[in-house]
Protein backbone atom coordinates (compact mmCIF):
# COMPACT_ATOMS: atom_id res chain seq x y z
CA UNK A 1 0.00 0.00 0.00
CA UNK A 2 1.54 3.71 -0.78
CA UNK A 3 1.83 5.67 1.94
CA UNK A 4 1.24 9.54 2.20
CA UNK A 5 5.27 9.68 1.89
CA UNK A 6 5.21 7.15 -1.43
CA UNK A 7 2.64 9.65 -3.16
CA UNK A 8 3.43 13.06 -2.44
CA UNK A 9 6.91 14.74 -2.87
CA UNK A 10 8.68 16.24 0.21
CA UNK A 11 9.06 19.63 1.58
CA UNK A 12 12.57 19.80 0.32
CA UNK A 13 11.71 17.84 -3.35
CA UNK A 14 8.56 20.54 -3.23
CA UNK A 15 10.80 23.58 -2.14
CA UNK A 16 13.14 22.84 -5.15
CA UNK A 17 10.59 22.57 -7.45
CA UNK A 18 8.97 25.89 -6.44
CA UNK A 19 12.33 27.56 -6.56
CA UNK A 20 13.16 26.51 -9.80
CA UNK A 21 9.58 27.17 -11.13
CA UNK A 22 9.93 30.67 -10.08
CA UNK A 23 13.39 30.60 -11.16
CA UNK A 24 11.92 30.49 -14.70
CA UNK A 25 9.39 32.84 -14.55
CA UNK A 26 11.86 35.75 -13.53
CA UNK A 27 13.66 35.31 -16.88
CA UNK A 28 12.93 36.63 -20.11
CA UNK A 29 11.72 33.75 -22.26
CA UNK A 30 9.33 33.95 -25.78
CA UNK A 31 5.69 33.42 -24.66
CA UNK A 32 3.55 31.86 -27.01
CA UNK A 33 0.86 34.31 -26.13
CA UNK A 34 1.25 38.25 -28.30
CA UNK A 35 1.01 40.70 -25.68
CA UNK A 36 -1.61 42.29 -27.86
CA UNK A 37 -3.18 45.03 -25.07
CA UNK A 38 0.45 46.48 -25.45
CA UNK A 39 -0.08 46.16 -29.22
CA UNK A 40 -3.34 48.48 -29.00
CA UNK A 41 -1.90 51.01 -27.08
CA UNK A 42 1.68 51.71 -28.75
CA UNK A 43 -0.45 51.34 -31.72
CA UNK A 44 -2.95 53.64 -30.42
CA UNK A 45 -0.16 55.80 -29.73
CA UNK A 46 1.78 55.75 -32.44
CA UNK A 47 -1.25 56.97 -34.41
CA UNK A 48 -1.86 59.96 -32.71
CA UNK A 49 1.94 60.70 -32.73
CA UNK A 50 1.22 60.85 -36.48
CA UNK A 51 -1.34 62.97 -35.99
CA UNK A 52 0.42 65.70 -34.32
CA UNK A 53 2.60 66.82 -37.26
CA UNK A 54 -1.28 68.03 -38.98
CA UNK A 55 -2.10 69.85 -35.59
CA UNK A 56 1.33 71.63 -35.25
CA UNK A 57 1.64 74.94 -33.09
CA UNK A 58 4.69 76.37 -31.35
CA UNK A 59 2.74 76.41 -27.65
CA UNK A 60 2.19 72.48 -28.01
CA UNK A 61 5.77 71.84 -29.09
CA UNK A 62 6.80 74.02 -25.90
CA UNK A 63 4.82 72.17 -23.53
CA UNK A 64 6.07 68.83 -25.02
CA UNK A 65 9.50 70.18 -24.27
CA UNK A 66 8.32 70.86 -20.57
CA UNK A 67 7.04 67.32 -20.04
CA UNK A 68 9.75 65.55 -21.86
CA UNK A 69 12.07 67.02 -19.49
CA UNK A 70 9.80 65.76 -16.46
CA UNK A 71 9.22 62.54 -18.13
CA UNK A 72 12.45 61.27 -19.69
CA UNK A 73 14.74 63.23 -17.68
CA UNK A 74 13.94 63.98 -14.19
CA UNK A 75 11.56 60.40 -14.36
CA UNK A 76 13.31 57.38 -16.21
CA UNK A 77 17.01 59.12 -16.33
CA UNK A 78 17.45 60.87 -13.10
CA UNK A 79 14.26 58.84 -11.13
CA UNK A 80 13.27 55.55 -12.26
CA UNK A 81 17.23 54.32 -13.34
CA UNK A 82 19.77 56.18 -11.55
CA UNK A 83 17.79 56.92 -8.02
CA UNK A 84 15.51 53.99 -7.39
CA UNK A 85 16.94 51.26 -9.19
CA UNK A 86 20.97 51.76 -8.58
CA UNK A 87 20.30 54.18 -5.36
CA UNK A 88 23.57 56.32 -6.91
CA UNK A 89 22.14 59.37 -4.75
CA UNK A 90 19.24 60.16 -2.04
CA UNK A 91 16.83 62.98 -1.75
CA UNK A 92 13.97 63.66 0.95
CA UNK A 93 11.41 60.88 0.24
CA UNK A 94 8.74 63.44 -0.76
CA UNK A 95 11.07 64.62 -3.26
CA UNK A 96 11.86 61.16 -4.19
CA UNK A 97 7.83 60.62 -4.54
CA UNK A 98 7.10 63.61 -6.91
CA UNK A 99 10.59 62.44 -9.20
CA UNK A 100 8.76 59.10 -9.47
CA UNK A 101 5.04 60.22 -10.15
CA UNK A 102 7.51 62.63 -13.38
CA UNK A 103 9.10 58.40 -14.47
CA UNK A 104 5.30 57.52 -15.08
CA UNK A 105 4.52 60.44 -17.33
CA UNK A 106 6.49 58.61 -19.82
CA UNK A 107 4.37 55.69 -19.70
CA UNK A 108 6.78 52.66 -19.11
CA UNK A 109 5.24 51.09 -16.07
CA UNK A 110 5.37 51.53 -12.79
CA UNK A 111 8.19 52.18 -10.64
CA UNK A 112 8.12 48.47 -9.36
CA UNK A 113 7.92 46.73 -13.23
CA UNK A 114 10.63 49.03 -14.34
CA UNK A 115 13.12 48.63 -11.41
CA UNK A 116 12.85 44.90 -11.15
CA UNK A 117 13.36 44.40 -15.03
CA UNK A 118 16.72 46.76 -15.35
CA UNK A 119 17.87 45.29 -12.28
CA UNK A 120 17.27 41.90 -14.09
CA UNK A 121 19.11 42.92 -16.81
CA UNK A 122 21.96 44.19 -14.83
CA UNK A 123 22.34 40.63 -13.36
CA UNK A 124 22.12 38.80 -16.87
CA UNK A 125 23.19 40.67 -19.30
CA UNK A 126 23.35 39.55 -22.71
CA UNK A 127 23.02 35.94 -21.42
CA UNK A 128 19.97 33.69 -21.55
CA UNK A 129 17.12 35.54 -19.39
CA UNK A 130 18.25 38.95 -19.93
CA UNK A 131 15.02 40.88 -20.44
CA UNK A 132 15.93 42.43 -23.61
CA UNK A 133 19.57 41.36 -25.53
CA UNK A 134 20.06 41.78 -28.99
CA UNK A 135 21.97 38.72 -29.01
CA UNK A 136 18.10 37.25 -29.18
CA UNK A 137 17.48 40.38 -32.06
CA UNK A 138 17.77 43.72 -32.55
CA UNK A 139 13.86 43.69 -33.10
CA UNK A 140 13.57 41.66 -30.05
CA UNK A 141 16.15 43.75 -28.16
CA UNK A 142 14.04 46.99 -28.94
CA UNK A 143 10.28 46.16 -28.99
CA UNK A 144 10.21 42.57 -29.55
CA UNK A 145 10.60 41.47 -25.53
CA UNK A 146 7.16 43.10 -24.45
CA UNK A 147 5.06 42.03 -27.87
CA UNK A 148 6.34 38.64 -26.92
CA UNK A 149 8.21 38.39 -23.24
CA UNK A 150 6.87 36.41 -20.63
CA UNK A 151 7.99 39.50 -18.83
CA UNK A 152 4.56 41.54 -17.63
CA UNK A 153 4.07 44.79 -15.75
CA UNK A 154 1.98 42.35 -12.98
CA UNK A 155 4.09 39.94 -12.30
CA UNK A 156 4.12 39.32 -8.92
CA UNK A 157 7.30 37.63 -8.75
CA UNK A 158 9.11 40.01 -10.54
CA UNK A 159 8.61 42.45 -7.68
CA UNK A 160 11.29 40.31 -5.74
CA UNK A 161 14.16 42.34 -7.78
CA UNK A 162 12.34 45.79 -5.72
CA UNK A 163 12.05 44.70 -2.26
CA UNK A 164 12.63 48.06 -1.35
CA UNK A 165 9.94 49.66 -3.02
CA UNK A 166 7.53 46.56 -2.79
CA UNK A 167 7.74 47.82 1.16
CA UNK A 168 6.74 51.59 0.69
CA UNK A 169 2.76 51.13 0.20
CA UNK A 170 3.07 54.77 -2.09
CA UNK A 171 5.24 52.89 -4.44
CA UNK A 172 2.52 49.33 -4.55
CA UNK A 173 0.27 52.26 -5.26
CA UNK A 174 1.87 54.40 -7.94
CA UNK A 175 2.47 50.92 -9.76
CA UNK A 176 -1.06 49.64 -9.57
CA UNK A 177 -2.34 52.83 -10.75
CA UNK A 178 0.67 54.66 -12.80
CA UNK A 179 -1.50 55.39 -15.81
CA UNK A 180 -3.40 57.60 -13.56
CA UNK A 181 -0.74 61.17 -13.81
CA UNK A 182 -0.40 61.27 -17.52
CA UNK A 183 -4.25 61.01 -17.93
CA UNK A 184 -4.55 63.45 -15.71
CA UNK A 185 -2.12 65.77 -17.57
CA UNK A 186 -3.72 64.66 -20.67
CA UNK A 187 -6.99 65.80 -19.58
CA UNK A 188 -5.54 69.16 -18.69
CA UNK A 189 -3.61 69.87 -21.42
CA UNK A 190 -7.02 69.18 -23.89
CA UNK A 191 -9.14 72.01 -21.70
CA UNK A 192 -5.88 74.66 -21.52
CA UNK A 193 -4.50 73.70 -25.58
CA UNK A 194 -7.11 71.55 -27.07
CA UNK A 195 -6.04 68.53 -29.28
CA UNK A 196 -2.83 70.17 -30.28
CA UNK A 197 -1.55 70.01 -27.05
CA UNK A 198 -2.90 66.63 -26.16
CA UNK A 199 -1.49 64.95 -29.20
CA UNK A 200 2.13 66.68 -29.13
CA UNK A 201 2.17 66.68 -24.93
CA UNK A 202 1.09 62.85 -24.31
CA UNK A 203 0.87 61.31 -27.80
CA UNK A 204 4.08 62.04 -29.59
CA UNK A 205 6.21 62.66 -26.53
CA UNK A 206 5.03 59.29 -25.06
CA UNK A 207 5.22 57.22 -28.57
CA UNK A 208 9.11 59.39 -29.39
CA UNK A 209 10.25 58.35 -25.82
CA UNK A 210 9.69 54.85 -25.77
CA UNK A 211 11.90 54.26 -28.56
CA UNK A 212 14.31 56.12 -27.38
CA UNK A 213 14.62 54.49 -24.20
CA UNK A 214 14.17 51.12 -25.88
CA UNK A 215 17.68 52.52 -27.83
CA UNK A 216 19.15 52.06 -24.83
CA UNK A 217 17.96 48.29 -24.79
CA UNK A 218 18.99 47.84 -28.34
CA UNK A 219 21.24 50.15 -29.79
CA UNK A 220 24.19 50.92 -27.05
CA UNK A 221 24.64 46.89 -26.70
CA UNK A 222 25.01 46.80 -30.69
CA UNK A 223 26.98 50.05 -32.08
CA UNK A 224 29.46 52.09 -29.82
CA UNK A 225 32.82 52.40 -27.76
CA UNK A 226 33.89 50.31 -25.46
CA UNK A 227 35.79 51.92 -22.45
CA UNK A 228 35.63 49.02 -20.26
CA UNK A 229 36.10 45.62 -20.21
CA UNK A 230 32.86 44.54 -19.02
CA UNK A 231 31.36 40.57 -19.58
CA UNK A 232 28.97 42.01 -21.31
CA UNK A 233 28.23 43.73 -25.01
CA UNK A 234 27.37 47.61 -23.44
CA UNK A 235 28.73 50.92 -25.68
CA UNK A 236 28.68 54.08 -25.55
CA UNK A 237 26.81 55.37 -28.11
CA UNK A 238 27.02 59.03 -28.55
CA UNK A 239 23.80 59.50 -30.31
CA UNK A 240 21.61 57.64 -27.69
CA UNK A 241 23.64 59.65 -24.93
CA UNK A 242 22.03 62.68 -26.57
CA UNK A 243 18.53 61.98 -26.94
CA UNK A 244 18.59 60.14 -23.41
CA UNK A 245 20.04 63.08 -21.38
CA UNK A 246 23.45 60.74 -20.67
CA UNK A 247 22.19 57.15 -20.22
CA UNK A 248 23.67 56.66 -24.16
CA UNK A 249 27.08 55.97 -22.15
CA UNK A 250 26.49 52.69 -21.63
CA UNK A 251 29.31 50.91 -21.36
CA UNK A 252 30.23 53.30 -18.58
CA UNK A 253 26.95 52.56 -16.97
CA UNK A 254 27.80 48.44 -16.79
CA UNK A 255 30.85 48.99 -15.51
CA UNK A 256 29.76 51.30 -13.02
CA UNK A 257 26.47 50.64 -12.08
CA UNK A 258 26.09 52.20 -8.64
CA UNK A 259 27.60 55.65 -9.73
CA UNK A 260 25.19 58.93 -10.57
CA UNK A 261 27.53 60.28 -13.20
CA UNK A 262 27.43 57.92 -16.54
CA UNK A 263 29.60 60.49 -18.94
CA UNK A 264 33.28 60.14 -17.56
CA UNK A 265 35.14 62.48 -20.11
CA UNK A 266 34.79 66.02 -20.39
CA UNK A 267 32.95 65.42 -23.99
CA UNK A 268 30.49 62.52 -22.85
CA UNK A 269 27.75 65.00 -22.27
CA UNK A 270 25.42 64.01 -19.32
CA UNK A 271 22.60 65.98 -18.93
CA UNK A 272 21.02 64.03 -16.23
CA UNK A 273 24.14 64.15 -14.26
CA UNK A 274 24.30 67.53 -14.38
CA UNK A 275 20.35 68.01 -13.13
CA UNK A 276 20.96 65.30 -9.92
CA UNK A 277 24.54 68.09 -9.36
CA UNK A 278 22.02 70.93 -9.46
CA UNK A 279 19.38 69.48 -6.78
CA UNK A 280 22.90 68.82 -4.66
CA UNK A 281 23.71 72.40 -4.79
CA UNK A 282 19.88 73.16 -3.64
CA UNK A 283 20.52 70.73 -0.88
CA UNK A 284 18.29 68.42 -2.30
CA UNK A 285 20.60 65.51 -2.95
CA UNK A 286 23.43 63.83 -1.15
CA UNK A 287 25.38 60.88 -0.92
CA UNK A 288 26.10 61.51 -4.69
CA UNK A 289 28.00 58.35 -6.13
CA UNK A 290 30.72 59.29 -8.69
CA UNK A 291 32.98 56.78 -10.49
CA UNK A 292 35.14 57.91 -13.47
CA UNK A 293 37.46 55.56 -15.67
CA UNK A 294 40.26 55.10 -13.30
CA UNK A 295 39.20 51.93 -10.98
CA UNK A 296 38.83 52.37 -6.92
CA UNK A 297 35.85 52.81 -4.48
CA UNK A 298 33.12 55.15 -5.62
CA UNK A 299 33.73 59.16 -4.37
CA UNK A 300 30.62 60.50 -2.74
CA UNK A 301 29.65 64.22 -3.03
CA UNK A 302 27.32 65.58 -0.80
CA UNK A 303 25.56 68.81 -2.14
Amino acid sequence: MNTLADIAPSTEALSTETLQADSRALTQRRSDHFNWNFAFWIALFHLGAIAAFFFFSWSALAVTAVLWVLGQNVGIGMSYHRLLTHRGYTTPKWLEYVMAVCGTLALQGGPIYWVAVHRLHHQLTDRPGDPHSPRDGKWWSHTGWILQGTLRNRNALLSRYAPDLTRDRFYVWLSRYHWVPVTVIGIGLYFVGGWPWVLWGVFFRVALGLHVTWLVNSATHIWGSRRFDTRDDSRNNWWVALLTGGEGWHNNHHAHPVSARHGMAWYEVDVNYLGIRLLGFLGLARRIKVLGAEAGPARIING
